[in-house]
Parts: C-alpha cells; sequence; structure tokens
C-alpha cells in the first residue's frame, strides 16, 4: 500500500509489509531448497566426506578426541563437551584447497540452476 506523502505508515501497514516479506524466502533459503531438490546437497556431501578423509582430517579429529577423553577421564566427558571443544578446532583445520573446491562446486551449480 502506498503512504500518503502528509502521513507516516500506521501500524497495520508496516505489519503487513513486513509479513509479505518474511512469506518470501531469502536467497539462502532459495539456494538451498534448490541444493537439496536436486540432490546436489548430498553429492558435496559426500565429496567433502571423501576429501577430509583423504586429507587425514577425520583421523586428526578422532586423535583430538581420544586426547580430550584421556585428559578429562572416560567417565567425565559427554558427547556435548566433546561437540564443544572439536567443533572450532575442526572447523578452522579444514584445509583451504577442500573449501575453494566446494564453493567452486557450488558455484558452478548456481550457474546451471541459475538462481
Amino acid at each position: 500500500m502506498r503512504n500518503s506523502v502528509n502521513r507516516p505508515p500506521t501500524p497495520e501497514d508496516t505489519v503487513e509489509e513486513q509479513e509479505d516479506q518474511e512469506k518470501q524466502p531469502t536467497l539462502q533459503e532459495i539456494i538451498k531448497i534448490k541444493l537439496i531438490e536436486s540432490g546436489e546437497k548430498e553429492r558435496l556431501m559426500e565429496l567433502l566426506r571423501e576429501r577430509l578423509i583423504e586429507c587425514g582430517w577425520k583421523d586428526e579429529m578422532k586423535a583430538l578426541c581420544r586426547a580430550f577423553i584421556k585428559k578429562k577421564g572416560k567417565n567425565n566427558v559427554t558427547v556435548d563437551d566433546l561437540i564443544h571443544v572439536i567443533t572450532p578446532k575442526g572447523r578452522a583445520s579444514i584445509p583451504d584447497s577442500i573449501k575453494a573446491e566446494l564453493l567452486q562446486r557450488i558455484r558452478s551449480f548456481l550457474v546451471q540452476a541459475a538462481v
């Protein structure tokens, strides 16, 4: 709805406009839907798994988990503790070459899908 030049928008106008904007998916949500529907997300996840195993990242994370458990004691560690400690280290230690490869594959998908 168009607002008058002489008056500010009424609260109803603002609420309606916000609701319309909330109903429309963001670009990120659209891309995520396209990746899932096409099966590309699963292919990218499999590629990521393969690359992380090839470069030894998975073994490195296992070793970090084992060291943390040994330090704290087997009975004093929860899965949440492990996730809290290991996740930042795991994300930071993913090789840049793997990140670049995945990013390139996503870009190629977006060009093909014309999102």
